[in-house]
């Protein structure tokens, strides 16, 4: 990965959750030696935070394996354009959503919206989410917990309840958590916070709907290089950025991707409740 060799500085992305295309290495969404095999074929997905990041990379792999989509995001309308034409390129369409999370009756409306568009819905994928690094546990404001939660796991509630009378067996919910789940991340409290709730709420949510057949699963990236790094830390986190990992730097969006893929695909038919550590090698338990 070449992002150690020229990176963003911060005061160029001092906004979550960041642009991508002002990114200095830009990510890489997809692999050029990605060999596509009609995983998806026929299938629709709505994806939050689907314009940039880890999110371009799921909209991206699953419409080059067959999947229409549906792209959530908060106002990045260069990357959301983008992001469209990428899918559209593959001969998928893309159906872009902007919107806030947070706001119950939008994250209803987006379900609405998809399936007007596309009649049906097959694929949920939880992903959307920021963070405040923060030192000292005392500099975690109430307002800064709040709009947390209720940005990284009140929506994965939302989208699940609307989405859930459209999906049918076969389909599933896929959700984002993160390594922070699994070990310690003393300057995200509030962030790690989050993502274990939804590494839980993902074995609830399976178990309840087995019955159902449909399946529920989650992706932990590790450290991976998305618009989201360089909207919060600090250009010394930025410059050490992976390091901590066994292969000593961070990820790309691109060999995220795929997880997406197979958990959302009938080669994962035999599985839920379950997550997928794409982390670089850091050893976590659970």
């Amino acid at each position: 990965m070449s992002n150690t060799d020229t990176k963003a500085r911060p005061k160029e992305q001092d906004r979550q959750p960041g642009i991508e295309k002002e990114m200095k290495p830009r990510p890489e969404f997809i692999k050029r030696a990605y060999n596509a095999a009609g995983k998806l074929d026929g299938k629709v997905a709505l994806i939050t935070g689907g314009d940039s990041g880890i999110g371009r990379a799921v909209s991206v792999h699953f419409a080059r394996e067959g999947a229409d989509v549906a792209i959530v995001y908060l106002d990045e309308q260069d990357d959301a354009l983008e992001t469209k034409r990428l899918v559209e390129a593959t001969g998928q369409k893309c159906l872009l959503l902007p919107g806030d999370v947070k706001i119950e009756a939008f994250c209803k409306d987006a379900v609405k919206q998809t399936i007007d568009a596309y009649g049906k819905l097959n694929i949920l994928v939880n992903n959307a989410g920021m963070q405040v690094p923060q030192k000292d546990l005392k500099e975690i404001s109430s307002e800064q917990l709040t709009t947390t939660f209720e940005t990284n796991i009140y929506p994965y509630f939302y989208f699940a309840q609307a989405a859930l009378p459209h999906l049918h067996e076969g389909d599933s919910i896929i959700n984002t958590t993160s390594v922070t789940a699994y070990r310690s991340s003393p300057g995200l409290i509030d962030y790690s916070a989050t993502k274990g709730a939804i590494t839980t709420f993902t074995r609830s949510l399976a178990t309840n709907l087995a019955s159902k057949k449909i399946r529920v699963n989650a992706v932990a990236p590790g450290p991976v290089w998305t618009p989201l790094i360089v909207s919060t830390f600090t250009q010394e986190k930025i410059d050490s950025f992976g390091e901590e990992t066994a292969m000593k730097r961070a990820g790309e969006p691109a060999e995220v991707g795929p997880a997406y893929v197979f958990l959302a695909s009938d080669d994962a038919s035999f599985i839920t409740g379950q997550v997928i550590h794409v982390n670089g090698g850091e050893v976590v338990n659970g």
